[in-house]
């Protein structure tokens, strides 16, 4: 069965036991739901509007995702936990990694509107708010639970460091700061706040 996307053709994937999914429309409906996102918010998207956007019909879109929640959920969770864990061999070079990649994800001109979007709808949508948490913090939370899990191995941290507790300074002050405050972030800005958030991890 073909899909449009206004797009050339591009290698075939078949679900199980269902029809072949053509990447090149997977990622045209990708692009298009996080550019609908953006612009209308998450009350307002639909998934005929994401379609539309993409050039694709309904059908294509419902047989990715079932639901506007799944959608989201989906694909905001692979935008939020792709990419490689830092491992440099120290904490402070993980930290400092660490926080450059989630400043360069919050400077991404989408980013902070569906962020601030997505948690005020969550406030108020109890199932998006519990599919959120399973898919995108819980899964990120253990990403960067690792990296202090490993400075505990090596010696950096105390064995009896609080985990969950240095998980907020680890990711905190990048979104105050460029969330709510909206300050400048350079290299300075950034190699004093790893600096400070190594010596809150009790480095």
């Amino acid at each position: 069965m073909s899909e449009s996307a206004g797009t050339k053709s591009a290698p075939e994937r078949r679900a199980a036991g269902g029809p072949v999914l053509q990447d090149a429309v997977t990622n045209a409906l990708t692009t298009a739901f996080f550019e609908e996102l953006a612009e209308t918010g998450y009350g307002r998207l639909s998934m005929e509007a994401v379609a539309r956007r993409a050039g694709a019909g309904k059908a294509a879109l419902y047989r990715r995702w079932a639901s506007k929640q799944a959608m989201t959920a989906a694909l905001v969770s692979q935008a939020a936990t792709e990419g490689h864990l830092p491992d440099t061999g120290s904490l402070r070079g993980d930290v400092r990694e660490f926080l450059e990649g989630w400043i360069i994800a919050l400077g991404h001109p989408q980013a902070i509107r569906i962020i601030l979007d997505l948690m005020a709808e969550s406030a108020r949508n109890d199932e998006l708010r519990d599919a959120l948490r399973s898919t995108v913090r819980d899964p990120r939370r253990e990403q960067a639970a690792r990296l202090l899990r490993r400075a505990v191995e090596r010696g950096e941290l105390p064995g009896d460091s609080d985990i969950d507790l240095n998980l907020d300074f680890l990711g905190s002050p990048v979104y105050w700061r460029m969330a709510v405050v909206q300050g400048a972030v350079d290299q300075g800005y950034l190699d004093r706040l790893t600096a400070k958030v190594v010596a809150a991890l009790g480095a």
